[in-house]
């Protein structure tokens, strides 16, 4: 028997909001459990499936009493992007519990209790992308592709180098989000190896890949599937807007593709007085953007909308570590970008040899 299952959810809790972000797909009630079981990508290929989802949201307080009920429909592939207040009449909401009540016309059908995530007063945060950094994954060839989907993610080699610093950094009191441009259903794949290395991320976001095949639902088009520079830099904005703006932020990445040129031009974002305008223009057209219309209206928003918090903030501290190997470190750390600015930046990012 199929029932309506969370497959992803997150709940960020800042003064003025509760951001929260959630998928639902139908399973079958017999693999829900995921204990004692290494979970292949394979296994979720049921999350590209099309299905609405009405969610039923109910928010306590301290004492477990009722102060927030109210229901929202998901698009057309059962996901939530909502904002909560964090205060209703004067209480603050300290639990969620969640429903789906369209399934079956009636019942209210349980799907968990969460505890919002509360960014910390130190603010820190640990942005870490995972293929490349945390594993050695390898995707060129079908070869590749195939070992990808039907083995555990444990099959490929760790990059221990980058765990130990991510754990380092979680241990420090630095709050994790991991941001990956594999497929959204590698997520339980992702989790299960995140918890076999002891890395308790609850935060991940994934390329959802259904938005290539849908027209009106998404942003990302069929030339995101090769340049990560759109997606990655708005999932990064996204994470910024929704716990707002942090004291620390590290950022660790890999040398290989384009991770030094997205997070150095969020840092230049993050920079106080920078000009939205000028950095949107400076990036719209390189090739690892090539911005669509639509892409052009989401960033140039997004930008104006983080300059403004940049503003009202107090300064943000940004580590950039960038995994590399004996054979490009050189070339990565003398590259120079046709931006100026960012050639500059280019000098604080700490390359480190894994």
């Amino acid at each position: 028997m199929n029932r309506p299952q969370l497959v992803n959810f997150s709940a960020i809790a800042s003064e003025n909001q509760i951001a929260l972000r959630a998928s639902l797909t139908l399973a079958e009630i017999d693999n829900l459990s995921t204990i004692n079981k290494n979970k292949t990508p394979f296994d979720s290929i049921h999350l590209f499936q099309k299905e609405m989802f009405r969610s039923k949201i109910v928010g306590l307080n301290k004492d477990d009493k009722i102060i927030f009920v109210r229901e929202y429909d998901s698009d057309n592939y059962g996901r939530f992007k909502i904002k909560l207040p964090t205060k209703v009449n004067g209480s603050h909401i300290s639990k969620l519990m969640i429903y789906e009540t369209a399934f079956i016309k009636g019942i209210d059908l349980y799907l968990g209790s969460f505890l919002p995530l509360i960014i910390n007063r130190e603010k820190k945060l640990v942005i870490s992308d995972f293929d490349k950094t945390l594993v050695d994954t390898k995707y060129s060839t079908p070869t590749e592709m195939y070992y990808s989907l039907n083995r555990p993610l444990n099959f490929f080699p760790s990059v221990n180098e980058s765990i130990l610093k991510l754990k380092e950094y979680i241990e420090a009191g630095h709050q994790p989000f991991i941001l990956s441009a594999s497929p959204h259903f590698y997520v339980n794949a992702i989790r299960d190896w995140l918890y076999q290395n002891r890395l308790f991320v609850s935060d991940i976001l994934l390329k959802d890949y259904r938005d290539f095949i849908s027209i009106f639902d998404g942003a990302l088009t069929t030339k995101d599937l090769k340049k990560q520079g759109f997606y990655k830099l708005n999932q990064l904005i996204d994470v910024i807007l929704m716990t707002r703006m942090p004291k620390q932020l590290i950022l660790m990445g890999d040398g290989f593709e384009s991770d030094p040129f997205i997070y150095l031009t969020l840092k230049r974002l993050l920079t106080p007085h920078s000009d939205p305008w000028k950095i949107w223009n400076s990036i719209k057209n390189h090739n690892i953007f090539k911005l669509t219309t639509k892409q052009d209206s989401y960033f140039i928003t997004k930008f104006y909308q983080l300059s403004e918090m940049a503003k009202k903030a107090e300064h943000c501290d940004i580590k950039i570590l960038i995994r590399a190997t004996e054979e490009n470190i050189l070339k990565l750390e003398t590259c120079e970008f046709k931006d100026q600015v960012l050639t500059e930046l280019n000098k604080t990012i700490e390359y480190y040899i894994a």
